[in-house]
């Protein structure tokens, strides 16, 4: 059984490995802290590294009617984590609705963070036009949904991951749903996104005509101390904002 921690009134479960500058690891939608495993045999060596299964993922809980969860929600989970940790202040990553997560903290909790990894990061409402491809989505998957059940639809979102992450998520069916309708309830303005104290790194991703590149360069010129680097190595951009900090 994996330790545990108290978040916004669920149990969460974590793994914590190394010594040093802490880390924290925040996974995106239909994974789980397993998705990690290589970055943090990665920066072990180096950084004190913990990973934990957001709410309704993996070993966590989730509330009994957990139909949609919210950016502010899954903040204040990853804050108390760092709280009970003592790991602050903690360079924290995240994937599509988690780098929300990451950017939420930097703004609302900005004692607890020392810098973010930001991977795909899902602020589709920055550029114009992108909510009606959600919506499109959003059909399609409640098609599937009708017809076939909520495992398969989680399938079909996540189609050409590798099969070991489907399977995980096609049994934690809840909590995606739930991450998909928390995607828009980003509260962040603007205004407040320029005022982010904390270096981010910017992963471009392997598609650079991507939607979700899109979304990271037009947020990378909102943030005021950013940098974008190619690819998706989370760890290699961690060291980097290790070493910067130094």
């Amino acid at each position: 059984m994996s330790p545990r921690f108290e978040g916004l009134g669920v149990e969460l479960a974590y793994e914590e490995r190394g010594s040093g500058p802490s880390v924290v690891l925040v996974h995106g939608m239909a994974d789980d802290r397993r998705g990690w495993a290589r970055t943090i045999d990665a920066l072990a060596p180096q950084a004190r590294v913990v990973a934990y299964d957001r709410r309704g993922y993996g070993e966590s809980d989730a509330p009994e009617a957990y139909e949609r969860t919210s950016i502010f929600e899954q903040t204040e989970d990853l804050a108390a984590l760092i709280r009970a940790l003592d790991a602050a202040p903690a360079v924290v990553a995240g994937a599509d609705l988690a780098a929300l997560v990451c950017l939420d903290l930097l703004v609302r909790h900005a004692d607890l963070a020392g810098g973010a990894v930001l991977l795909a990061p899902a602020l589709y409402a920055l550029l114009p036009g992108t909510l009606d491809d959600l919506a499109a989505q959003r059909v399609a998957l409640e098609e599937v949904l009708r017809d076939r059940g909520p495992q398969a639809a989680v399938v079909a979102y996540l189609a050409g991951a590798p099969a070991e992450r489907i399977e995980r998520a096609a049994g934690a069916h809840r909590a995606f749903f739930a991450d998909y309708g928390g995607l828009p309830t980003f509260a962040a303005t603007r205004r407040e996104l320029m005022a982010i104290p904390h270096e981010v790194v910017m992963l471009e991703g392997q598609r650079p005509e991507s939607l979700e590149a899109s979304v990271a360069t037009r947020l990378a010129q909102l943030l005021t101390h950013t940098r974008r680097e190619p690819g998706t190595d989370v760890a290699a951009a961690v060291r980097s904002l290790l070493s910067a900090r130094r």
